[in-house]
């Protein structure tokens, strides 16, 4: 695409957008569907080229999908409409643009079909919860949920200790429920029930159903 871009002497006005719909579960939750709260499924690879993204690198701020159609929109210098979700991404770009100090510190996921499910994530932490009882393919939210999972990303980056219901943690995740209801509320029109984890949940324990080490896949 790239070389015919090239050849066309198109280049220079073509914004090229490479991504997906989720990320890959592959030799990591083997078990598990790709519609989850985990990292191997709302990581989404992503790269953009062309004008305005001319410079190489990586932003480290937290970008989610309903970013890039405001972001193609804005790179062709076209007015984004007021109703449409996301922020273009152009400014994390071109830091010289402004905007980069109100850039939101979370984003927001809706989990369907396998569940009906709803996520935050910060740079540190992760935050899960799930409509029990509830088909997700058949209802697409719900007005109760329940906290699922609650990882720290930076102590945890593979997602094995699930800390929903640790006492420790209780501050943080009273904060990220604050923060996951009123996103739902934004996004979906009204603030749902949270219920905190099952006081019996095992939160320390390590599922290795769900995990293949990534040396031992490599090497396997």
């Amino acid at each position: 695409v790239l070389d015919a871009l090239r050849s066309l002497g198109l280049a220079d006005d073509t914004v090229v957008l490479f991504t997906s719909d989720h990320g890959n579960h592959f030799k990591t939750r083997n078990s598990e569907y790709k519609r989850s709260c985990h990292e191997a499924s709302i990581r989404v690879p992503t790269a953009i080229g062309g004008p305005g993204f001319t410079g190489g690198g990586r932003i480290d701020e937290l970008v989610s999908l309903v970013d890039l159609p405001p972001t193609l929109l804005d790179a062709a210098a076209l007015t984004v409409p007021d109703q449409m979700q996301g922020r273009s991404i152009l400014p994390l770009v071109d830091r010289r643009r402004g905007g980069v100090e109100d850039w939101p510190d979370h984003v927001f996921v809706q989990i369907s079909e396998t569940q009906v499910g709803r996520a935050v994530r910060t740079h540190r932490w992760k935050y899960g919860v799930s409509a029990p009882g509830v088909d997700g393919m058949e209802v697409a939210a719900a007005d109760r949920y329940v906290e699922e999972s609650f990882y720290d990303l930076t102590a945890d980056r593979y997602e094995l200790h699930n800390l929903a219901g640790s006492p420790q943690h209780q501050e943080v995740r009273d904060q990220l429920r604050e923060v996951l209801q009123a996103a739902i509320e934004r996004v979906e029109g009204s603030r749902p029930e949270i219920e905190p984890a099952p006081a019996s949940m095992d939160n320390t324990q390590l599922r290795p159903d769900l995990f293949v080490d990534e040396k031992a896949a490599a090497t396997s």
